[in-house]
């Protein structure tokens, strides 16, 4: 990973030749996916969004990704959707915004709810709307302290999208979700973490090395297993006990037929450290 978000664009991944916005590496089985429009605070272009989409699409499906890094360059971790371009109101058909949503943030924001590897967020500086949201929707969230979140929704007159309604709620409560919304007030990392919105905070210049850390100790990790569990801890909130525990049995059903499983669990056994290799 690149020592800290002002980095070069060659130390932050390799240009996309789909989208030269969208920088990618994998080392060592980590992916690292880096917005790349400081100077747009990283609002995020539809082309953008499709890439991001696809690369965690990919991430899935690839036995050399283990872990993934969601970060940015400059100052802005992601200040929204860019909405150049946008139909005005008088351009809309009625369904033409419902759709957009359904099929433009709603797709990027379940695309990391749903990729099957852990997705780390390094937020670099502001995340603001659909940002926020992309944040808040990776399974740990790292922010340097400088990085502030905001629901800037409300100061547009406009009612929150890209999945933050739901993903708030469940993170730190009704109430707590509500005032951020009603106000839209921008809320600084260190708050963000008492709140249990943020994991950890660290100095700026610290956060790429930490993310790079927790990247690392995924990728060692029991992929599958570590997969089940996002899977079950993601649907908890959505059914009720009785669906839960069966799907609990049923996905350690499922690891056990894992070599990692068998791996950990000769390990302890054997009483050595456990070699996982994600398979």
């Amino acid at each position: 990973m690149p020592s800290s978000p002002e980095d070069t664009t060659e130390s932050a991944g390799s240009p996309d030749p789909l989208d030269p916005l969208v920088l990618h590496a994998t080392d060592n089985g980590v992916l690292l996916i880096t917005l790349n429009r400081p100077e747009a605070m990283n609002a995020i272009t539809r082309d953008q969004r499709e890439r991001v989409i696809s690369l965690l699409s990919e991430a899935s499906a690839d036995p050399a990704v283990r872990a993934v890094v969601l970060t940015a360059t400059g100052r802005g971790f992601c200040a929204g959707a860019d909405l150049r371009g946008a139909a005005t109101t008088g351009d809309r058909v009625p369904g033409d915004v419902a759709r957009t949503i359904r099929l433009g943030a709603q797709r990027l924001i379940a695309a990391v709810l749903d990729c099957e590897k852990p997705v780390v967020a390094a937020v670099n500086g502001t995340a603001a709307g659909l940002g926020a949201h992309l944040a808040f929707a990776c399974d740990l969230v790292l922010a340097a302290e400088s990085a502030k979140f905001i629901e800037v929704f409300v100061r547009r007159g406009l009612v929150p999208d890209a999945g933050g309604a739901y993903l708030l709620p469940r993170l730190i409560g009704p109430q707590r979700a509500k005032e951020l919304m009603f106000f839209g007030d921008s809320l600084p990392a260190t708050e963000a973490e008492r709140l249990g919105l943020v994991n950890r905070v660290v100095p700026d210049g610290e956060l790429a090395k930490t993310a790079g850390a927790w990247a690392r100790r995924l990728a060692d990790g029991p992929t599958r297993a570590i997969a089940l569990t996002k899977q079950l801890v993601n649907a908890s909130l959505d059914t009720d006990r009785a669906t839960a525990f069966a799907a609990e049995a049923a996905a350690q059903e499922i690891n056990m037929t894992t070599r990692d499983a068998n791996e950990g669990v000769a390990a302890f056994v054997e009483r050595r450290v456990p070699e996982y290799r994600g398979l």
